[in-house]
C-alpha cells in the first residue's frame, strides 16, 4: 500500500535510508559534477546536488512554458537581425557597462563587415517562476532567457529516472507516472546537427569554447556524446587555444589547431572575468568575424540582455517583431512580468521612486548571466540611493519580484546534512533553432530543466552553488 508524500518526508529513518540510496541512484545514471576548483586541484568526481523528491508543477502552467517555446526562439531570432532595435535599446547601457560595450562594439563592426555566416544557431533556456496572485490563482511568468551557455540540458536528461527509482523506494509508486521522460541533450544535439549539416564540410568540427575549469564537464559531454553519436567530430578549446592556434583564412573559414571548424559553441563568454586579457576580446572577435556557426553570435547574445529583455514588455514592441501574430504576441506577453527601465528622464525617476517605496516588491537586475547578481530588499535601496541621480542606473533595470508558493524537500549536496528545506523552484524550456538565410529550417523545444533551492537564498543557481537539479512532478 502507497503511502502519503507528507508522511514520507516527516520519517526520519525512512529518509536517512532513500538519501543512501538516492546518491548511489545519482552516480549510477550520471548525474555527475567535478569538485575541482582550479587546475591543480586533485579530481574529484561527485553526484551533482539535486532534491530528494520531485517537486510539484501545475500541469498547465509546465505545457504552457513548452508550448511558447518556439515563439521564443523566433522572437530571439527575430531581435538578433534588427540591428537598430538593438543600438535604440542597448545605448543608455553602453555608456555605462564596459562589458555590455565591448560586446556591443563587436557587434557593430561584424555589421559594418557584413556577416560572413548565412546560417544561425540558437540554442537558449527561458526560466520562470509560478506567481502566486492576491486572488490564490497561480500564473507562469518569465524571469529571463539564457542566450548563451544555457546549462543543465546535459544532466536534466539523466534525472528522470533517478527519481523515479526514488519515489518507488518511497511506496510513492504512483507519483512515478508524473515524472515525465526528458531529454535536452539529445534536442540541443539535433540543433548543433543541422547546423553542421548545412556548413557542408565533413571534415570540419564543432569547437565547444570551454573555461580551464569545467566543474560541469559532464553536463557537456552529454551533448558531445550524442554529436559523436551522429559521426560529428567534436573539440574542447579555451580561449587562450584560439589566441594562440586560431587564424582565418581568405574565405574567412576559421582554423584551431589545424582544424577547420564548422560550429563554436559557446560554453564560456557570457561573464567580464571569462575575457582574462585583450587577446580572449581578440579572439572573440575573429571567431565573430569567421564563416563559422556561432552558437549565439554577437547579436544573439546581446538580445538576451536584461535591457533588451525590458524593452520587449513596453506595449506595442512584441507586434513589431510579430506584426501578423496576434497568438504569438499574446502567448509570450502572457509570461512577462513588470519590467520598468532605469534610463535618465521622467520614466526612470518614477521607477526609482518605486523601488525605494517598495524594495521588497521588486527585483534589480545588471546586464549578467551566471547567476547571483541580482539584488533584493534593502540592498535595492543601498544601490539607488547611491545611484538614483546617476547615469550608472542605467546598467539596471528593475522587475517585479514574483512570489512563488514554497514547498517542502530536501536538498542532497556532497558533504552537507540533510534537513527539511522550504524551497522555490525555478522551471526552464529548452529552445533549439536553425535559420540559413530567411528560412528557420529547425525550431523545436526540446526539453526542460527544474532547479530548486532553499527560501533563505535570493538569488543563485547550481553552478553558483546555491540550486540543486530537480524534476517537476505534474499535479
Amino acid at each position: 500500500m502507497s503511502v502519503k508524500r507528507e508522511d514520507v518526508l516527516k520519517d526520519e529513518n525512512l529518509i536517512k535510508n532513500i538519501q543512501e540510496i538516492a546518491k548511489d541512484t545519482a552516480l549510477l545514471h550520471g548525474v555527475l559534477m567535478r569538485t575541482k576548483e582550479t587546475p591543480n586541484s586533485p579530481e574529484v568526481v561527485s553526484y551533482a546536488p539535486f532534491t530528494l523528491f520531485p517537486t510539484p508543477v501545475p500541469t498547465a502552467l509546465f505545457h504552457q512554458a513548452l508550448a511558447v517555446q518556439t515563439h521564443f526562439n523566433r522572437l530571439v531570432d527575430r531581435v538578433s537581425q534588427d540591428p537598430t532595435f538593438l543600438e535604440e535599446t542597448l545605448t543608455s547601457t553602453i555608456k555605462v557597462d564596459d562589458f555590455t560595450a565591448r560586446l556591443f562594439s563587436i557587434h557593430k563592426q561584424v555589421q559594418q563587415e557584413h556577416p560572413s555566416q548565412s546560417i544561425v544557431l540558437g540554442l537558449n533556456r527561458s526560466d520562470y517562476m509560478l506567481d502566486h496572485r492576491p486572488d490564490g490563482g497561480t500564473s507562469l511568468k518569465q524571469i529571463e532567457i539564457n542566450t548563451i551557455a544555457a546549462s543543465f540540458g546535459g544532466l536534466a536528461s539523466r534525472t528522470p529516472d533517478v527519481h523515479r527509482h526514488i519515489l518507488k523506494v518511497a511506496n510513492l509508486p504512483e507519483e512515478c507516472n508524473r515524472v515525465l521522460d526528458n531529454n535536452p541533450a539529445a534536442g540541443l544535439a539535433r540543433g548543433l546537427a543541422k547546423a553542421w549539416e548545412l556548413y557542408g564540410s565533413e571534415r570540419a568540427v564543432v569547437m565547444f569554447l570551454v573555461e580551464d575549469v569545467q566543474r560541469n564537464i559532464y553536463d557537456h559531454r552529454y551533448v558531445e556524446n550524442e554529436l559523436w553519436k551522429r559521426n560529428i567530430p567534436v573539440i574542447r578549446r579555451q580561449f587562450e587555444d584560439v589566441c594562440r592556434t586560431g587564424s582565418l583564412d581568405q574565405s574567412k573559414r576559421l582554423f584551431v589547431d589545424g582544424h577547420e571548424i564548422a560550429i563554436v559553441y559557446f560554453r564560456n563568454g557570457y561573464m567580464p572575468q571569462n575575457y582574462t586579457s585583450e587577446k580572449s576580446w581578440e579572439a572573440r572577435l575573429m571567431m565573430e568575424r569567421s564563416l563559422a556557426v556561432k552558437c549565439p553570435d554577437i547579436s544573439t547574445h546581446l538580445a538576451g540582455t536584461k535591457k533588451v529583455q525590458q524593452e520587449l514588455a513596453r506595449p506595442g514592441v512584441l507586434e513589431r517583431f510579430f506584426p501578423d501574430e496576434p497568438e504569438a504576441v499574446a502567448q509570450i506577453r502572457a509570461t512577462f512580468a513588470g519590467l520598468y527601465t532605469l534610463d535618465m528622464g521622467e520614466e526612470g525617476d518614477k521607477t526609482v521612486a518605486m523601488a525605494l517605496a517598495n524594495p521588497d516588491q521588486y527585483v534589480l537586475k545588471p546586464q549578467r548571466e551566471g547567476g547571483g547578481n541580482n539584488i533584493y530588499g534593502n540592498e535595492i535601496c543601498e544601490v539607488l540611493e547611491n545611484l538614483k541621480n546617476s547615469s550608472e542606473r542605467t546598467a539596471y533595470i528593475l522587475m517585479d519580484k514574483i512570489q512563488p508558493v514554497p514547498v517542502q524537500n530536501y536538498l542532497l549536496r556532497p558533504g552537507a546534512p540533510l534537513r527539511l528545506n522550504s524551497c522555490l523552484s525555478e522551471l526552464g524550456a529548452f529552445g533549439a533553432y536553425v535559420r540559413k538565410g530567411k528560412d528557420m529550417v529547425f525550431n523545436e523545444c526540446v526539453g526542460h530543466l527544474l532547479r530548486t533551492k532553499s527560501s533563505e537564498h535570493a538569488d543563485g543557481g547550481v553552478a553558483a552553488g546555491v540550486a540543486v537539479l530537480d524534476n517537476p512532478l505534474l499535479v
